[in-house]
């Protein structure tokens, strides 16, 4: 049975940057990176809509360990995947990476101090044994996504897709299309189908904050001409960080202010005859949910050409012709797009057992956001809601390259962190509005306002609590149950490190 001493699950941007950390700061470790798919990039390989992009800055949505340098800061889908590719070569990462190997379940021994994880590969079931698992699938269902039934579908003569499975044959020039959905997916598709389409209409039950930011960094720009690429990289990836965290902490002291400045920004981009406050002004507070990025203020372009229009109403039923809406206005369509979100789901859905005892999200705590109570030797990668997914699996991934090896150091083979003190009030794992938190909340973990259980959406507070913080930290409790076994010599493969 091959066995591993890290075992990684997803070869997308968290499980490349997981590799990074344990192949250099975990020498002589042996590793794999187990993907279900055939080709790594996880989202960026996934999703081929028109117009799919980065919905933020590519100065921290990029690695830390390497440095990005293309001119935009607002990236399209082929370019990250790209940067993810020849990120995974240069370190020779994609050495590492075994595809088609889908996990299914993971049980725990604690008698072995072993993980015994059950594969799915061509069709067949086999196992494999790892020291340590890290979970870096993602936080929604490749397989499926979100997908409201709406009355009448049945009925609608054109072409219904969804953006997660985007088809490949899709001929949209001179059509009729309806976009449903206000979120990051739809403002990115209205912009780039109004270029061909005969005219694209984004359909929502209500609205979305949007904000323009320009595509490229000026001031990165100029600074890479004069510094360093790894200097420059890492002087403008914190002034982001910085000014992520101030526009955020903006937005919980004062959101009326926020909003009123978000909302002139729209009306500054669509004239004062356009109605922003129907089509660009939310009930919510900014960062209740996520601020949809435009780059360029293309999508406010597209509506001001006429290209493209916003219509604010909810779905009666599909008709033959298009969407017969609530208000008793009909939409003509020829294609429908549902951007209608995502099916969240942690681990990849992976069933974990420890000791025999099915182990359930809902009843865990979240220790650190990357781990859960009572569950040992493993970490699952989940990135910030009001910032750059990147920055927080980068300091996952740096927390566990600092656990192996204190674990190493002091011939410990389990880590579990225990629950065990004054009782914790339970709260949502994630305070977020949007939809697809909410119809997942039931199938998350939960924090708690005490420390280490709290989730923080703070990049500085987390740098100081996973690079600085005590390991054994009174929650976290190590052992040495069992000698871990070692691996087989048909799986060691000697890291080799290689700088880009």
């Amino acid at each position: 049975m091959e066995h591993y001493d890290v075992l990684i699950v997803g070869a997308g941007i968290s499980g490349i940057g997981a590799a990074w950390h344990v192949k250099t700061r975990c020498p002589g470790r042996t590793f794999a990176i187990f993907e279900a798919r055939h080709t790594l990039g996880g989202t960026w390989d996934l999703f081929r809509y028109p117009g799919v992009r980065s919905d933020s800055d590519m100065f921290t949505l990029g690695f830390a360990f390497r440095p990005w340098t293309e001119a935009k800061a607002i990236a399209d889908g082929p370019s990250i995947l790209r940067y993810l590719t020849e990120t995974a070569r240069a370190h020779g990462i994609d050495r590492y990476i075994q595809y088609g190997r889908r996990i299914t379940a993971a049980s725990w021994s604690s008698a072995e101090s072993l993980w015994t994880v059950t594969v799915e590969r061509g069709g067949a079931a086999e196992q494999v044994t790892c020291n340590f698992l890290h979970m870096c699938a993602g936080y929604y269902n490749y397989a499926e996504g979100y997908r409201p039934m709406f009355a009448g579908e049945e009925t609608f003569a054109g072409r219904v897709v969804h953006p997660q499975f985007w088809p490949g044959d899709l001929d949209y020039r001179n059509k009729r299309v309806v976009v449903i959905g206000s979120g990051a997916t739809a403002v990115t598709l209205v912009p780039e189908m109004a270029k061909d389409a005969a005219h694209v209409t984004m359909l929502q039950r209500s609205p979305t904050y949007v904000v323009s930011r320009p595509a490229e960094d000026a001031f990165a720009n100029r600074l890479r001409k004069r510094l360093p690429a790894r200097l420059a990289y890492a002087i403008v990836r914190w002034r982001n960080v910085l000014m992520q965290m101030w526009f955020y902490n903006m937005t919980r002291k004062k959101p009326e202010k926020v909003k009123q400045a978000i909302i002139d920004m729209a009306k500054a981009q669509l004239g004062p005859d356009y109605d922003v406050g129907t089509h660009f002004t939310p009930r919510y507070n900014p960062w209740d949910q996520r601020l949809c990025l435009v780059p360029d203020a293309d999508l406010f372009a597209a509506l001001r050409t006429g290209a493209a229009s916003v219509v604010t109403d909810t779905i009666e039923r599909f008709t033959q012709a298009g969407i017969h809406l609530a208000s008793g206005r009909d939409l003509p369509a020829d294609i429908i797009v549902t951007a209608t979100g995502l099916d969240m789901q942690l681990m990849g859905g992976l069933q974990v057992s420890v000791d025999g005892a099915r182990v359930d999200l809902p009843d865990t705590f979240s220790y650190k956001g990357m781990m859960y109570s009572g569950v040992p030797n493993l970490a699952s990668s989940f990135g910030y809601t009001n910032a750059s997914w990147t920055l927080k699996a980068d300091l996952t991934a740096g927390y566990l390259g600092r656990l192996l090896n204190h674990m190493l150091r002091h011939g410990y083979t389990e880590c579990r962190p225990v629950n065990d003190g004054p009782a914790l009030e339970p709260e949502p794992w994630l305070s977020f509005s949007s939809g697809y938190v909410q119809r997942a909340l039931g199938r998350l973990p939960h924090q708690s306002r005490r420390e280490p259980w709290r989730v923080h959406q703070n990049y500085a507070l987390d740098v100081l609590a996973f690079r600085f913080g005590r390991l054994d930290d009174g929650v976290m409790r190590f052992s040495r149950p069992h000698a871990a076994p070692t691996p087989t010599a048909a799986v060691v493969r000697e890291p080799v490190l290689t700088e880009a």
